[in-house]
């Protein structure tokens, strides 16, 4: 039984005795039977708000859950921040300065408030957000708290006011009688003199009135309906009001009304709406909500956290999660499905009737038009768009296309886009973006695949890591035989181009000698992988180079690619190194002795790995062993402690057959490696998303990954 099961008698007694109240005790029946008939009307009612308001079964559902199970309380933003009252410059920079830190260009909002505190403090409310965003679900928890105050001395709803919750959906007649409606609402439930009863309780002010979706009004009865509500709010205003509505499509006129925004979901309204989710008996004895909490916040899913942020999406991912304990490897299909929820499907379900614009746009075509602006935004690197710009983007779009009618028009298309779908929205005076940066990725990356367009942003754009997620989307998208297979060669050639300088060269030639033979387990890639960061970790002056830092960063990140059971094994022999245990214990006057054994430890682990097949590193153990009666003591000069340094490093360059003097590479050498073991990395996780590959091409890019084999 729901909550509001156990709770349907006492709250019943609560209701008929507040209703028997408002009624002169006239008549011919006694006292008692006309308690009764409220009683029962009142427990009819309740049960009824119950099935119609608290039950949800969206997106495929198989069984419907009730409200009170996954709600998840709801915040409005600050008033002022309802429309992201920010230049459009103000916002690119914002973004910018947060792309890559985790947030993905979200706006960080502290200033917060709960949706139910405002519902108390707010007589009259309208509570604006996009599709998706919660507020019909909020509306009819506000409604479920309103009657919880007839059995409880104490609630979150703080006003003893009977909840009529009416969708303004329904309002397609050109007569609008609300108070006949709100009437009906209580005579279908078998409340005696139902409209006496309704117009007493109005004028004594003891209805909470909630008018749910006035962007679902038919258009051509907007006006009208818009009428209606205002005139029966100034009449009957001692009672309380909520309504809720599209940002988009709100155009104010409802002057008592104090207009609130629907904050996007929390990190932590994610994790409690997950843990509500997943409450039974067996998703608590399995910690399934724990176990999804954590998969939603690994890195490799940071884009399908940031659908997380909108309640319908959120509901979707769980939905998703719920059947197969995990989120699918090619994320391109779960974009995809995300997308189609919004453009299609969550309008299906609510009933709404799309507006006439789209009888003559497929959702097909939508779509098409959708990743051209994508991809314009992408290549130009603008995140946001003026409303002209968008115009002139569809109406060239409409003309171009022969299966469009000539009719539509450009201004009208973005209207509907923006208003019935949310996935173009206004974030500030005349400045557009796409709701979710994830939709835009898809999007740019469903127009590379359909346009072939993806051979030319590689070239430009592989070690941009602004494109990366774009990239990483393609290969879910290109279905055909030779699809992926180009993509992929289209990479690797542009990762060899990094490649071409002399000194590059010669420590290629290097790491393939070095590690030819080993007889260890390891993907030979990831050999020379190591071998390569061994290298560069050996030079002094590392620290002072950014680039030299990056490509030590992504080499080793390509090594545990290509290795990704081993990464604890890789991550604490290649993570630290002579470089940050000796050389930083001379140079700060630590304990050197303390860092020389730290560095000998090292050195047998990395000798363990056995991948340097002509490196002897037992002899190189030995050696270090030797220079401990040597070690520096903290009272030792400068000098005496550089020479004892340049001591440590010549043994290692004489071990690996390495010349210093070869491996001190230029910035731009070092910043051309980096973006070649990124690009390889980004190889890796597309071979991995892509639909179709053909093993024998893969083994062979593999083979020529860090060596002399790779071909320019």
């Amino acid at each position: 039984m729901t909550g509001l099961e156990l709770l349907a008698e006492p709250v019943a007694e609560g209701i008929a005795s507040f209703a028997f109240d408002l009624l002169p005790k006239a008549g011919t029946k006694a006292i008692s039977e006309i308690q009764n008939l409220f009683f029962n009307a009142s427990r009819q009612y309740v049960d009824t708000y119950r099935k119609r308001h608290c039950q949800l079964k969206v997106l495929g559902m198989r069984e419907p859950i009730d409200l009170t199970q996954i709600y998840t309380g709801i915040k409005f933003l600050d008033e002022n921040e309802i429309l992201g009252f920010e230049s459009p410059q103000a916002l690119e920079e914002q973004y910018r300065q947060t792309r890559f830190r985790g947030r993905r260009g979200r706006r960080n909002k502290s200033n917060k408030q709960s949706g139910i505190d405002v519902a108390n403090k707010k007589q009259y409310l309208m509570v604006l957000g996009g599709p998706g965003s919660g507020k019909s679900t909020f509306l009819r928890k506000l409604g479920l708290e309103a009657l919880r105050t007839f059995h409880y001395e104490y609630t979150a709803y703080q006003h003893r006011h009977i909840p009529v919750l009416l969708e303004l959906k329904r309002f397609e007649s050109d007569t609008i009688d609300i108070q006949a409606l709100i009437a009906q609402e209580f005579e279908n439930c078998g409340f005696p003199a139902p409209m006496d009863f309704v117009q007493q309780a109005l004028k004594q002010g003891k209805l909470l009135i909630v008018l749910d979706g006035l962007d679902e009004v038919p258009t051509p009865n907007l006006d009208n309906v818009i009428i209606a509500i205002q005139d029966f709010v100034d009449r009957y205003d001692q009672n309380r009001f909520v309504a809720s509505c599209r940002t988009a499509a709100y155009r104010g006129g409802f002057t008592r009304f104090s207009d609130v925004g629907m904050a996007d979901f929390d990190d932590e309204q994610i994790e409690q709406f997950i843990i509500n989710w997943f409450s039974s008996e067996q998703d608590a004895q399995c910690a399934t909500s724990k176990k999804c909490w954590k998969i939603l916040q690994d890195s490799k899913n940071k884009a399908a956290k940031e659908l997380a942020h909108t309640p319908l999406l959120l509901t979707f991912l769980c939905l998703v999660y719920d059947r197969s304990q995990r989120f699918p490897t090619n994320r391109s299909n779960l974009y995809q499905r995300a997308l189609r929820i919004l453009l299609e499907e969550w309008a299906a379900e609510k009933r709404i009737e799309r507006d006439e614009i789209y009888e003559g746009l497929s959702i097909e075509l939508e779509e098409s038009l959708l990743s051209e602006i994508a991809y314009a935004g992408f290549e130009s690197d603008q995140l946001f768009f003026s409303r002209r710009a968008l115009t002139v983007q569809i109406k060239e779009f409409l003309a171009s296309n022969l299966n469009v009618p000539k009719t539509l028009d450009g201004e009208a298309v973005l209207q509907a886009i923006e208003v019935q779908q949310g996935i173009l929205v206004e974030r500030a005076e005349d400045a557009y973006s796409f709701s979710h940066l994830t939709l835009q990725e898809y999007l740019t990356a469903q127009c590379l695949a359909d346009n072939n367009h993806w051979d030319k942003v590689i070239s430009t754009y592989a070690t941009d890591r602004r494109w990366r997620q774009v990239l990483l989307l393609a290969p879910g998208l290109l279905s055909g035989k030779r699809g992926a297979n180009d993509f992929l060669r289209a990479l690797e050639h542009r990762a060899n181009q990094c490649m071409t300088s002399i000194k590059l060269q010669q420590l290629l030639q290097w790491t393939t000698t070095v590690t030819a033979g080993s007889t260890d387990c390891f993907n030979p890639a990831a050999k020379r992988v190591a071998a390569i960061y061994l290298a560069l970790a050996l030079n002094r002056e590392l620290d002072q180079d950014l680039a030299r830092t990056h490509a030590l960063d992504r080499a080793r990140a390509l090594a545990l690619a290509l290795e990704p059971k081993q990464a604890h094994t890789i991550d604490v022999n290649l993570a630290r190194t002579l470089n940050s245990e000796l050389t930083r214990a001379c140079e700060l006057d630590l304990d050197i002795a303390r860092a020389i054994t730290r560095g000998i430890t090292l050195t047998k682990r990395f000798a363990q790995l056995n991948i340097l097949a002509s490196v002897n590193c037992l002899e190189l153990l030995k050696m270090l062993q030797k220079l401990r009666s040597a070690i520096p003591t903290k009272g030792t000069s400068e000098y005496q402690k550089q020479m004892f340094q340049t001591r440590i490093l010549k043994l290692w360059f004489t071990t690996l057959g390495i010349s210093p003097a070869d491996w001190q590479l230029p910035s731009a050498d070092a910043q051309a490696l980096a973006d070649y073991f990124y690009i390889c990395e980004l190889m890796i996780r597309c071979k991995q998303v892509a639909v179709r590959v053909s093993p024998s091409l893969w083994t062979n890019i593999e083979s020529r990954m860090a060596s002399t084999y790779l071909t320019v």
